[in-house]
């Protein structure tokens, strides 16, 4: 248990002030979640098919069976609504990071290559899209060894950013034992990035959001439609751009290919990053750039 202790204080009302590069004021990161691939099914070895994240909002899994009408619909994601937000960002000239499964990776070797010519960071999110609470600690560090070697062999380089989302009590332990990271988003939190102690040593938490994230159209009383989320999106911005006059924030954005990549929903990515361009004082970078300038601006302390 004292691998997680729970932080209520933070950094309290006196957060230390971010000097993201330009004096932008909001430094936002946009995410994409490929999943595609390794999410749970028969076919793999799991005992049922895949019941989150699917458009039949609380259909049951479907036990020592195929779901041919959930398997579609993660097929979307990789077959179209990837190539969709592919295209969104590109107009828009935004960069990104990918939260990458592996095994999802392995099956769009296309999707893998156009990420690294794009120049995206392509972070790690387990071998599979699963549960990694009961996985055993040695299967768990081969898999993030595993999820680590296929992103380098498929998009040109090794992922320095981690993202399990279901995580084991050791997941963080093992990232930073692995060596070969900066960060993780295993986290919650803040505005801010923020370290933890962990595998011995200080260890930085660039800090993920569930609330900007376009996952809200999948449950209930969730987002109904693009402008849903737009507002929200525009609401979250501009209130930490106004914060961010003394004290500039991070602001992170969820994506999934198979969600926001939807024609109806995509509006929603699109008019967010309209919104930032008016607005101003936005740095639109990685996890990984946000994580470097934050390790060499504010080091931990020793």
């Amino acid at each position: 248990m004292s691998e997680h202790q729970r932080d209520l204080v933070g950094y309290g009302a006196e957060p230390p002030h971010a000097a993201w590069p330009g004096g932008a004021r909001v430094a936002v990161s946009l995410v994409l979640n490929y999943e595609e691939g390794g999410e749970r099914s028969v076919l793999e070895g799991d005992p049922a098919s895949e019941g989150y994240l699917h458009e039949i909002v609380g259909a049951p899994p479907v036990v020592g069976g195929r779901d041919l009408n959930a398997e579609s619909m993660f097929a979307y994601g990789a077959r179209a609504g990837f190539w969709r937000v592919h295209r969104t960002l590109a107009e828009h000239g935004a960069p990104l990071t990918v939260h990458a499964v592996g095994q999802a990776l392995e099956r769009n070797p296309e999707a893998a290559r156009v990420m690294g010519a794009a120049g995206w960071e392509v972070a790690g999110h387990g071998w599979r899209w699963t549960d990694y609470r009961q996985v055993p600690e040695d299967a768990e560090r081969a898999e993030i060894a595993r999820c680590s070697a296929t992103i380098e062999r498929l998009c040109g380089r090794r992922p320095v950013g981690w993202y399990t989302g279901r995580t084991s009590r050791a997941t963080r332990r093992l990232v930073a034992e692995e060596g070969g990271f900066l960060y993780d988003s295993d986290d919650y939190s803040d505005d801010l990035p923020f370290y933890v102690e962990a595998a011995g040593r200080p260890h930085l938490v660039v800090p993920y959001s569930l609330d900007a994230n376009d996952f809200k159209f999948l449950i209930v009383h969730g987002f109904t439609t693009a402008d849903d989320m737009l507002g929200y999106l525009v609401d979250t911005f501009d209130a930490l751009h106004a914060e961010g006059a003394d004290r500039p924030r991070m602001m992170s954005v969820g994506l999934h290919c198979r969600i926001i990549g939807r024609p109806g929903r995509i509006r929603a990515l699109d008019g967010f990053l309209r919104h930032v361009g008016r607005r101003g004082g936005a740095w639109i970078t990685t996890r990984e750039r946000i994580a470097r300038h934050w390790l060499a601006t504010h080091p931990p302390a020793r």
